[in-house]
């Protein structure tokens, strides 16, 4: 797998879409010799299942730790700490990774109870926990969802949680952005598989799933999470971290530079049924058989516009396979291609669906 890949898995059975995306990027040879010690990071900042779109399917560290085994390797270790004010030790039962480890055989750490010292970030200077700086290879297993104050968080932010928590209380006082770009210039981001099954459309702690249904792995997180601001209707000036890591050194931010490998396309006719938020934007929806990452990246784009902007629209956005080869007026997808105004992509990005409602 290339530095400027981006590998795209859709599907309904999670640990085979882990496992099919690590074969793919030839993750084993990545890694490199069977001796060397490997990192899980997912993302369990609360304690809460990951179908309400918070936290990290444990299907996937499933699916990935397989392939190691099969693979030969043995050193595995899921670390991981809660975000201040809750208790790993509360999330990794409730989030299923104490079963998941037990099951398996790897090792489970509490990164809130690790030692940790301070680094040089390249002109800031952070606390690490010792953990994490220790393994020889580190996947990065962050959620694809929404933050109230970043905006976004994916593969980028999911690194705070390798830090104690009195550094996680002074990111928050400086501000967030420098200091998450700046950690990333020290913490190891070898693989990166990002979980897009059903991300929070605004929240960190969940609450507003949207189903998307897709797995993808990344080896920059850089450029992974401005092609992810992209999919959620975001520009990538509007993640300053992101710009602020490219200035760095750590990766690429141009999202038109990044080389999408679907390894299977999305599913037909899986279109999610909306919860929480989400709701209020379906009056604004015609859909027929959509695809789950279609009809994803729809209701991120529409939770992006004013309300003015929204109520502007003259008609309903068609969406799914139903409308293929059918006259309409608006649509979105590559389905709707007959329309009189019509969004190529499949899917399209949230960000291109913004632009042209804006339009049209």
């Amino acid at each position: 797998m290339e530095k400027n890949e981006i590998l795209v898995n859709y599907g309904e059975k999670i640990d085979d879409m882990a496992y099919a995306l690590a074969e793919a990027a030839n993750l084993a040879d990545l890694i490199g010799p069977r001796e060397r010690r490997i990192g899980l990071k997912p993302n369990l900042v609360v304690p809460r299942p990951a179908e309400e779109g918070a936290t990290t399917h444990p299907e996937i560290a499933r699916g990935l730790i397989r392939y190691l085994q099969k693979n030969g390797f043995r050193n595995i270790l899921i670390l991981e700490g809660s975000w201040v004010g809750a208790r790993t030790e509360d999330a990794f039962p409730r989030c299923g990774y104490t079963a998941l480890a037990s099951d398996l055989g790897v090792e489970l750490l509490d990164t809130k109870t690790d030692k940790a010292h301070s680094y040089d970030c390249k002109g800031m200077e952070i606390e690490i926990c010792d953990s994490a700086m220790a393994v020889d290879f580190m996947i990065n297993l962050p959620v694809m969802k929404g933050h109230c104050q970043t905006l976004l968080t994916c593969a980028l932010k999911n690194n705070k949680g390798i830090m104690p928590d009195r550094e996680k209380r002074r990111f928050h006082t400086l501000g967030l952005d420098k200091p998450i770009a700046h950690l990333n210039t020290k913490v190891k981001n070898d693989f990166i598989l990002v979980d897009g099954i059903c991300g929070d459309l605004d929240f960190e702690e969940g609450g507003n799933p949207v189903y998307s249904g897709k797995l993808y792995a990344a080896r920059d997180p850089v450029l992974c999470d401005a092609w992810t601001a992209t999919q959620m209707g975001y520009r990538v000036e509007e993640i300053p971290y992101i710009g602020l890591a490219e200035k760095l050194g750590v990766g690429c931010a141009d999202p038109a530079k990044a080389v999408i490998r679907e390894i299977s396309p999305p599913l037909p006719g899986k279109a999610p049924v909306p919860s929480g938020k989400v709701r209020q934007f379906t009056s604004y929806i015609k859909e027929d058989r959509s695809c789950s990452a279609c009809y994803a990246n729809l209701i991120f784009a529409l939770s992006r516009l004013e309300r003015a902007e929204l109520n502007r629209l003259k008609e309903k956005v068609c969406i799914g396979q139903g409308f293929q080869d059918k006259p309409g007026k608006l649509g979105v997808g590559r389905c709707t291609a007959s329309f009189s105004a019509s969004l190529k992509g499949c899917p399209p990005a949230g960000a291109d669906i913004i632009t042209f409602l804006r339009e049209n």
